[in-house]
This record gives C-alpha cells, structure tokens and sequence, in this order.
C-alpha cells in the first residue's frame, strides 16, 4: 500500500511553490499568508469544514461551491479564494493543511527564518510565544517562525520539531518512559 502521507507532502508542497510564486509576483506574500492562517483556523474550529475537505463523497462541483461561500464570508478573497477554488475543482483539498503548512515553511525560508512546529497541550500566550521563539533563536542562530498546534492529548509541555530534529518535553511521554520503567522495576 502507498505511503499516502508522502503523496500528501508532495502535492501539498507543489501547491504550495505555486500559490507562492504568485504570491510573490502580485506582492503579496504576507497577506496570502494572513488568509492561509484564517482559513486553518477555520478548519480547526469546524468538524463539518473538516469532513467537507477529507471526503470524497462530496462532488468537486460542492466542495467548490462550500469553499468559496465559507471564504466569502470570511472575508478571504482575491488570490487565496481562487487558489481554494482550484485545489477544490481539482480533488486536493484534503491537502489543504499540509499546502498551509508547507506555504508557511517556504514563506519563513524566503525571509531568511528556520519553521519550528510545535504541539501544545493548550494554546500559548503571545508572551510565551516570544520566549520560545527567543529561545530557539539561541539554540539554532536563526530567526523562527512558530508554527503552534493544540492537542490536549500531550497533557502538558511541548513538542517542538526544527528540520530533523524533535524535542518531546510533554507530560504524555514522561508518563509512558515512567511507565515502562516501573514496569522493567516492578
């Protein structure tokens, strides 16, 4: 069976070079990037925007449709609504998040910053944001941009992934090590 994670990534990232280099020649990187974000947010916030982008039950034709209503009415216009409007007429848009993800990574390299992506157990303050990006700034020598995803499931701390490198310091991991160590005890 095909690994559908890696064609995800490829398609997501393809996707994501285009929409960019017309971001770029129009001049308008950041506030593609700023409709991009509202747009996850969106989908973060909806079970039904979730299942409208996952299914293949809905037609091209209504994915599109549903796309360009809910980006309408968010206020998402011009080059990002079309882009929707695109990847929905073409049966991609369960990629949509990694196209997010990946237009954010290739934004951040354009300006000269690394992409950190970091899981939550909760959503962190603009002050705890700063202080993580400073101190990642010190640890790689480069400017970072933070990309943030909540998942309660970690309970507390952080996972933070740079390039290749992970740094698990959540509450869910230090539980299971414990576990298997009283385990190897007991």
């Amino acid at each position: 069976m095909a690994d559908t994670s890696q064609l995800v990534s490829g398609v997501a990232e393809r996707y994501a070079s285009s929409l960019f280099d017309l971001a770029l020649e129009a001049g308008s990187a950041d506030a593609v990037g700023a409709d991009l974000d509202r747009f996850q947010a969106l989908i973060d916030e909806s079970d039904d925007l979730k299942r409208l982008i996952a299914s293949p039950v809905f037609s091209a034709e209504d994915q599109a449709r549903a796309v360009a209503a809910i980006a309408g009415k968010a206020g998402i216009t011009g080059l990002v609504a079309n882009f929707l409007k695109v990847v929905a007429g073409n049966r991609r848009l369960f990629a949509v998040p990694g196209m997010i993800r990946a237009y954010r990574t290739i934004a951040a390299r354009h300006r000269g910053e690394i992409t950190a992506e970091v899981t939550s157990a909760h959503a962190l303050t603009a002050a705890q944001e700063k202080e993580l990006k400073a101190a990642l700034k010190g640890v790689t020598g480069k400017d970072v941009a933070v990309a943030v995803t909540v998942d309660p499931s970690i309970l507390g701390g952080l996972i933070v992934k740079v390039g290749s490198r992970q740094i698990d310091t959540s509450l869910r991991t230090k539980l299971s090590t414990l576990k298997l160590a009283l385990k190897e005890v007991g």
